[in-house]
């Protein structure tokens, strides 16, 4: 996977997107303690999901990641084990396991650490946790989705996407202990900014989603407002208003949403 196409995940999760959540502040002992658990949590996880998907692998496919494994374990050279991560990251994405290419795009973030590295890391898990059913691995991506999209945080707080990032990990896969973790970030995000698009349009989103059909009609129309070129927010508008038997302003977004799309 080259970086373009890295950057598309990236930028294919701002529908999904992937709030600051808060930096580790375990003194000591216990920071290394959750430090070591999450690394076990890691291997022992990774290992069983890529034994289980090489068994299902189309035999060129199967060649080719073994090759670039190979190549990972033998290279004493950080450049060399980039780049066949990213590859690895693309095949395995090719292979439709989001759960293993967010993998790779992580190890390749350790190596070469920046907030782009992070966030293609952190939105390839929450496409693993929109696609995949296995809940085992769901809670796998989730719990490295949150680690890396924290990272990109840490680097850059003042991105609000890494912040709704994060947030729709949590609203995607909420915690048991904090159901509403997710859209208590966003809506915390939208008092911080009020006017911004993108956190508007996933308040929106998500109030669909929950049924709340009225509170969507209001923040996606506001979302529209400010950006009328935004097709993304014209299209669930068109939901929205169908879902309260608006047909009228329904039709009408719906042929601004067909518009923006160029069909």
């Amino acid at each position: 996977m080259n970086k373009g196409q890295l950057i598309l995940i990236s930028v294919a999760t701002v529908v999904f997107a992937v709030l600051y959540f808060g930096f580790d502040t375990k003194p000591g002992i216990h920071a290394e303690i959750e430090k070591q658990r999450a690394s076990s949590f890691t291997g022992t996880s990774i290992n069983a999901i890529l034994v289980d998907a090489k068994s299902n692998l189309p035999s060129q496919a199967l060649a080719s990641i073994n090759a670039l494994e190979a190549e990972v374990q033998k290279s004493t050279t950080d450049s060399v084990k980039i780049e066949a991560y990213r590859q690895l990251s693309g095949l395995w994405y090719q292979q439709n396991k989001p759960a293993i290419a967010g993998h790779y795009a992580e190890e390749l973030a350790k190596l070469r650490p920046s907030e782009e590295a992070w966030s293609i890391a952190g939105t390839t898990f929450s496409i693993c946790l929109q696609r995949e059913q296995d809940e085992k691995i769901k809670r796998f991506c989730t719990e490295q989705a949150i680690g890396a999209l924290e990272k990109a945080v840490t680097l850059n707080s003042d991105n609000l996407q890494h912040r709704v990032n994060l947030a729709l990990v949590y609203a995607e896969n909420p915690p048991k202990e904090s159901p509403m973790k997710g859209v208590l970030m966003l809506v915390e995000l939208n008092k911080q900014h009020p006017d911004n698009v993108l956190v508007l349009s996933q308040l929106g989103r998500l109030a669909i989603k929950t049924g709340q059909f009225d509170k969507a009609i209001e923040r996606l129309s506001r979302a529209f407002e400010l950006d009328s070129n935004n097709n993304n927010v014209a299209c669930m508008l068109v939901q929205a208003y169908e879902s309260v038997g608006q047909v009228a302003k329904a039709s009408e977004f719906k042929q601004k949403c067909k518009n923006l799309i160029g069909n």
